[in-house]
């Protein structure tokens, strides 16, 4: 079931709307005003530290006008328009805002005699989200940090409807023991602030690739700042990438980043949270069950044992094939274990218990190798009249950082003549030469799988989600967002290519498309329908191969090869 879902087409980029030379004007640093507080600065109002007092007394006489008596009248008054902005003359506006009300003249603020003084019940105020062209979208979330846009003239503040995005803030009541009554509370949408924050990562990427270290790190404080106000996917995102472009700013780079072992257990529960891995392993799996039809013995050769969870469906396809089970031969290659445990046996041990439990003629074997550029061919027992499958899931991209190991991997893979090639890797474009588009790229890649992780094990979906899996899914790909960003050289293994880069590839190395088959097609889109009852998810044919998307991006694609 192919999904179609209403979407415009996106505006175009800011980021790369505008001159290089117009970039950098709009991201150089400007000196701050003098005497300018700078903690109201950064919140995006100008108010001198010495006016500090008079601007307190004013917020008191507006607060006690907004509540004085005739609240009704009053209200009715300020709902007469919408309000568009915040302004950065605080105290100018507040005299203004005072005057337009027309209040009686008030005496100064008692002083604050009661230490318990009666706090007023909070209520809600709302700007209406103005709109905004950007590609990459703020999504709206509650938002606590006031943007710094100039007033229109003569507008005033509207409630808020239950609909709208808003916080709560309960002020006290100056010099009063009354009983509790509302008060308005000035508030900001989120979107204002989420458009600030794109800019501000883009422009910190710009000058990390710019080599402006100073700039970079002004720029990564700030996101930090903007990302606590939004909520949501934005605010997640927003932190794992600040928090690889300080690692990289700082050459604070990740500590062991190829410990498998805890990188299999992340894997995992991202396994257990969306379907990205269930539908690799399903469409390779059909592929590799239709190559191997009529087959007495087969071998799967498996670049990425991990966990051993594509195997058991398998295992079960091939016991219930008509005519009874072939002999299954499985050797599984995976890194070694940095505790010294034999991991690759245990996951071995289970896989036999599953095939003597559905009465399949089992024999494995787990290899050890550091790289599969280390593999031959003479190291893997192939025997005569095997069917081979040779199986990668999200593995290959790894060796595009090693010079020429992806042309050895794929010349040891035609010496094992296999009958059919599976292939899942990203559709994301993480190895170009430039940092900045790397970074827009992963940006938007991360932004699409991490706003899918919000839609998975909904209380409408019959697969449910443990907090545990979703918060563990997303440091799964938070360390994915970390060595994109934040690492050079061999260190950088998530060079994620796109399917026209590996149709290129494998073409050239002596390997043609083995079409995936309608079957495979339907059977996806059923699988779709236990997360979020397939709402959001889409599944594409594109050649032959199967791709996997959120809404109107793909995120992995399935392809399946053999020999020319």
């Amino acid at each position: 079931m192919k999904r179609e879902h209403s979407h415009r087409p996106p505006p175009p980029d800011p980021f790369t709307g505008a001159s290089s030379g117009q970039k950098s004007k709009m991201w150089e640093e400007a000196e701050p005003d003098a005497g300018v507080d700078e903690l109201l600065a950064v919140l995006g109002y100008k108010v001198k530290a010495s006016d500090m007092v008079e601007v307190a007394q004013k917020i008191e006489q507006l607060e006690q006008v907004m509540g004085h008596g005739q609240e009704d009248e009053l209200m009715s008054h300020l709902a007469s328009d919408s309000v568009h902005y915040n302004p950065s003359d605080l105290s100018s506006w507040l005299e203004s805002m005072i005057s337009e009300l027309n209040p009686p003249p008030l005496p100064p603020p008692p002083p604050m005699e009661d230490p318990f003084l009666a706090p007023a019940e909070s209520s809600t105020i709302t700007f209406q989200d103005s709109p905004s062209d950007y590609d990459l979208k703020a999504i709206p979330g509650n938002a606590v940090v006031y943007p710094q846009i100039q007033p229109p003239p003569n507008k005033r503040f509207k409630p808020a409807s239950s609909s709208s995005s808003s916080i709560t803030s309960a002020m006290p009541v100056w010099g009063s023991n009354t009983v509790e009554s509302s008060r308005p509370v000035v508030l900001v949408d989120s979107q204002e602030n989420g458009i600030r924050l794109v800019h501000a990562l883009m422009a910190c990427a710009e000058a990390v690739q710019q080599d402006n270290l100073k700039l970079a790190e002004a720029l990564v404080k700030q996101i930090g700042f903007l990302a606590v106000s939004q909520a949501g996917v934005m605010r997640k995102v927003a932190t794992y990438f600040a928090e690889a472009l300080a690692r990289r700013i700082y050459r604070l780079y990740p500590e062991n980043p190829q410990d498998s072992a805890f990188a299999d257990l992340l894997q995992m529960h991202f396994y257990e949270t969306c379907p990205y891995l269930k539908f690799a392993h399903f469409t390779a799996n059909q592929a590799i069950l239709e190559a191997f039809a009529n087959k007495d013995k087969v071998h799967v050769i498996d670049f990425s044992m991990k966990q051993g969870l594509q195997w058991p469906a398998l295992m079960q396809a091939l016991a219930l094939r008509p005519g009874g089970p072939p002999t299954f031969r499985l050797t599984g290659i995976g890194p070694p274990s940095h505790d010294n445990t034999d991991h690759l046996q245990e996951v071995g041990w289970k896989l036999a218990q599953l095939a003597e439990t559905i009465h399949v003629k089992f024999e494995y074997r787990g290899f050890v190798a550091n790289s599969l550029a280390d593999l031959e061919a003479s190291m893997l027992e192939l025997r005569d009249g095997e069917a081979v499958a040779v199986n990668s899931v999200f593995e290959l991209h790894q060796l595009l950082a090693r010079p020429g190991a992806i042309e050895k991997v794929l010349s040891a893979v035609k010496e094992m003549k296999p009958d059919i090639l599976t292939v899942v890797e990203q559709e994301a474009n993480h190895n170009g030469p430039g940092f900045l588009d790397r970074f827009t790229e992963s940006l938007h890649y991360y932004s699409t799988l991490f706003d899918s992780l919000e839609g998975c094990g909904g209380s409408g979906s019959p697969s449910q989600v443990s907090n545990q899996d979703k918060v563990m899914s997303e440091v799964y790909l938070g360390r994915q967002i970390c060595n994109v960003v934040a690492c050079e050289g061999p260190d950088r293994v998530e060079r994620h290519e796109t399917l026209a880069q590996w149709r290129a590839r494998f073409e050239s190395a002596g390997f043609e498309p083995a079409h995936l088959g309608s079957n495979a097609y339907k059977q996806a889109s059923m699988l779709l329908a236990l997360f979020n009852g397939g709402d959001g998810y889409r599944v594409e044919e594109n050649s032959g191969c199967l791709m996997l998307g959120w809404h109107t991006r793909p995120l992995i694609a399935t392809s399946a090869w053999k020999l020319s």
